[in-house]
């Protein structure tokens, strides 16, 4: 009986174990299994949230400021006769200061009251919070509401729009502090969490994970922003980004939007950069940073030929400021900036960040490309300060179109005065290749292959001397910025 029983185990035991589990000779089991693998590691993978919202929440505040406005005119009431297609139009509407009704515009100014929300997260117990310059930016008076439902005035003890950073300090103590964590270990792909207001609604989390880092957005030059897919929409502007490990990692600033909600695109500032610029505002209630005094663009493909770069890298370039210390280095325009204090320069974006980065007055190395060769500067940087650019009216006659499509107008030296220009030529219509090339009415041309322009004349000549060449490089003015615009055309 006992041989018998183990023949009968043995048997069993050497049967398919599909037999065993197979209910029917018509439904094959494995099928079924390797259809549900996906879901059950699915779901094992999904991250619970719960803990990290329940211990860092209560560090996130919401923000509503209070603003008094005064009802303004028309916009340059001084040049109410300038018609909108006069080329220098649009340099008015952006950059001439505009008038309260009182100084031109007709009827008394009115004052009126505004309100704005956006969110913060408390950085130390005794009060100090973070969040973004937008945020309070000429508020009148600051309120912060915690989640116990607390509300305290709110000091603004600095805002630094250039990284759109806002430290505040409230008269509280033993207050719950979000943990900070480390920007440059979070990842491509790891989950974030973002906590804010957003239209209001306090407290609110939504979920995603980081698209990308090192993201550069116009007119940002001082921060390297991490991109993520988190829902963040008005109101939640100053809220923290925590990675899984409850640790702050960004600090929520933008998104882009064609309609003003969450479209799948926010940008964080990364809570390293934040902090150092709330140590400075602490310490002074303004952020020092180092100056070169150039204005700089991206190399292009195009432009790296034209300079005769092997690869498109470093920063163009394309203005010196007068008396800067990029001008005491004896730095020039058309010069290419490829290392700063030994650090390579992948791109245009990257230069501001590490200047800005550098203490004023501190002996700076800089390689650069000139004349198809490297050379070494030694730059003492002076410290940022903003300066803004005045705009004239002028009405020069057009010239014809030239051979790049350029209708080009001389500028009267009463002009070039009030534009604080020293030489150039207006663009009076685009078309052919200068279009094609990205040039626009208004623009000025300053230089021609690196050739100054002082005429129309004197452009259409240097451009008959040019005739052999692919690529021309045009440095223009366009607005408050120069760049260079490398023009394809030849014959």
């Amino acid at each position: 009986m006992d041989f018998l029983r183990k023949l009968l185990l043995a048997s069993l035991l050497s049967l398919p174990l599909a037999a065993c589990s197979q209910p029917t000779a018509t439904t094959p089991a494995q099928p079924k299994a390797e259809a549900a693998l996906p879901a059950v590691r699915l779901n094992g993978a999904l991250p619970d949230f719960t803990g990290l919202v329940e211990k860092e929440g209560p560090a996130v505040v919401n923000i509503s400021t209070t603003q008094k406005v005064h009802e303004r005119g028309i916009p340059f009431p001084q040049f109410r006769d300038l018609p909108e297609d006069d080329p220098f139009f649009e340099f008015f509407k952006r950059f001439m200061p505009q008038q309260p009704n009182g100084g031109g515009g007709g009827g008394a100014p009115r004052e009126y009251q505004t309100h704005s929300l956006g969110s913060g997260f408390i950085i130390s117990p005794d009060g100090y919070i973070l969040t973004n310059a937008h945020v309070v930016d000429d508020a009148d008076e600051v309120v912060v509401k915690l989640t116990d439902k607390r509300e305290f005035k709110a000091k603004v003890i600095g805002a630094d729009r250039r990284t759109d950073v806002a430290l505040l300090k409230i008269d509280a103590k033993n207050l719950p502090v979000a943990n900070l964590g480390d920007p440059n270990k979070t990842k491509v792909g790891e989950w974030v969490v973002a906590i804010g207001s957003p239209y209001g609604f306090e407290n609110s989390v939504t979920a995603g994970i980081v698209s990308a880092k090192g993201r550069a957005l116009p007119g940002d030059n001082f921060v390297s922003f991490i991109q993520t897919d988190v829902a963040v929409n008005p109101g939640n502007s100053g809220g923290p980004l925590f990675n899984l490990r409850g640790e702050v990692v960004g600090v929520n600033s933008q998104i882009y939007s064609r309609t003003g909600g969450y479209m799948g695109l926010s940008f964080s500032i990364p809570i390293d950069v934040a902090m150092d610029v709330v140590g400075q505002l602490k310490g002074s209630g303004k952020v020092s940073r180092g100056r070169m005094g150039v204005q700089i663009q991206e190399v292009t493909p195009e432009l790296a030929a034209s300079f005769g770069l092997k690869e498109p890298k470093g920063a163009l370039v394309a203005a010196i400021e007068k008396g800067s210390p990029a001008e005491k280095a004896g730095m020039q325009p058309g010069d290419v900036i490829l290392k700063f204090e030994g650090k390579d320069v992948p791109s245009s974006s990257e230069l501001p960040r590490m200047v800005g980065a550098t203490k004023p007055g501190s002996k700076t190395k800089l390689e650069i490309w000139r004349n198809r060769a490297t050379k070494e500067l030694t730059i003492t940087l002076a410290e940022w300060d903003d300066e803004k650019v005045a705009e004239a009216k002028a009405a020069p006659k057009a010239e014809k179109a030239n051979k790049l499509g350029l209708s080009l107008a001389d500028i009267s030296a009463d002009n070039k005065r009030k534009l604080n220009l020293e030489n150039g030529v207006l663009v009076q219509n685009v078309s052919g290749a200068a279009e094609k090339a990205g040039l626009r009415r208004g623009d000025i041309v300053l230089s021609l292959g690196g050739e100054k322009i002082a005429s129309v004349e004197q452009f259409n000549k240097l451009l008959e001397q040019r005739k052999q060449d692919k690529n021309i490089a045009l440095l223009i003015r366009r607005g408050d910025q120069i760049l260079f615009v490398p023009v394809q055309w030849g014959e």
